[in-house]
């Protein structure tokens, strides 16, 4: 008994820790939006005369909903491209007796894994050579790559664990191997697909230094908009913060409204054979 409640406290002790680690710096970025210039650096919880200006500031110093456009196009692009994709690349390793998947699943992963700041001389020349500099395509393409690899690696396991015996009944009764891949494959692994389209979403969205280096001028997301509020003399703090906690909110919305499709994402693998 006295074990369980000394279990019952560690757990709740953490759970605290850790939602005052995460929380704390988001609820303070939130506080300072609503504050006054002069309050932004005193030590205060909340501010003492909460204002809206600097979120009409934020729209007014920079046109932060062409940004927020441009982001919502190039992450949401990249990654229905990056599930069609990369479902399909899935499935046909989980399902192919081809030589070698370890070697190709930790190829894929190591690319994943790689810095961007490594290869984005080779990408930046390649953009450039098919003209697609400053454009939202050539931007979709690099972050459906980046994506494709994520998705590839995470829903290979899924379909494995999806009996094979599904598909075969429905090759018995005469369906084609794509068939069974949207009919029946698709539906199952459907949660798995719903977690990672979700993480490759909020990773393009985040993505800040090829949409810096490729998209200088006309196209610029909101993590590159986020440096136009600045000034060589002068950083407008409380814009800034208004800023951020705008380009925000649609990352929280997606999270919690699919947030029972993301748990039973996490939690389930797929069927057991």
């Amino acid at each position: 008994m006295i074990k369980r409640k000394t279990d019952f406290v560690i757990f709740y002790l953490f759970a605290l820790f850790f939602i005052v680690t995460i929380g704390f710096p988001f609820f303070w970025q939130v506080s300072n939006s609503f504050k006054l210039e002069r309050e932004i650096f005193d030590i205060k919880w909340l501010p003492s005369v909460p204002t809206i200006s600097n979120y009409t500031e934020a729209f007014i110093r920079q046109p932060l909903q062409t940004f927020l456009l441009n982001s919502f196009i190039i992450a949401g692009l990249s990654t229905a491209f990056a599930m069609i994709l990369g479902s399909m690349t899935a499935y046909a390793i989980a399902r192919t007796d081809i030589k070698g998947k370890k070697i190709i699943l930790l190829v894929i992963l190591s690319v994943s894994l790689l810095p961007p700041i490594v290869i984005i001389s080779p990408i930046y020349n390649i953009i450039r050579s098919i003209h697609l500099l400053n454009t939202h395509a050539g931007l979709i393409i690099v972050n459906t790559l980046f994506c494709l690899t994520t998705t590839v690696w995470f829903l290979t396991p899924y379909f494995q664990s999806v009996p094979k015996s599904l598909e075969d009944a429905a090759e018995i009764d005469g369906a084609s191997p794509f068939l069974c891949f949207v009919k029946i494959m698709i539906p199952i692994v459907m949660p798995g697909v719903f977690t990672v389209g979700i993480l490759s979403f909020i990773g393009a969205w985040n993505e800040y230094l090829f949409a810096l280096v490729m998209n200088p001028v006309r196209v610029k997301t909101v993590t590159v908009g986020l440096k136009m509020y600045e000034s060589d003399n002068y950083i407008p703090w409380g814009t800034l913060m208004a800023a951020s906690v705008v380009i925000v909110i649609p990352l929280i919305a997606v999270v919690l409204i699919l947030q029972k499709k993301i748990i039973s994402g996490l939690m389930a693998g797929g069927l057991k054979e």
